[in-house]
């Protein structure tokens, strides 16, 4: 049977990164959320907190404009 979760019980695996990549570019969540709608994301404040502490899945689709808007590449989500 496939589970959806990391062994640690979270529902993403790039949400530490993305928290790590937003605080070394110095944005709240906030803005990294206002970045992400500018780039096409209809996401707010709490969907990127959700993200961040992984209670909230992401898509394809969210990984490709989060790792654009973080000038980082899909892999360095992913690690």
């Amino acid at each position: 049977m496939f589970i959806n979760k990391t062994p640690d019980g979270l529902n993403n695996i790039c949400g530490k990164n993305i928290s790590h990549f937003r605080t070394e570019l110095h944005i709240s969540q906030r803005e990294l959320a206002d970045r992400l709608q500018v780039a096409g994301l209809d996401v707010d404040k709490n969907a990127i907190q959700r993200i961040e502490c992984g209670k909230r899945f992401v898509t394809d689709i969210e990984l490709k404009v989060l790792a654009s808007v973080l000038n980082r590449t899909l892999d360095e989500l992913l690690q």
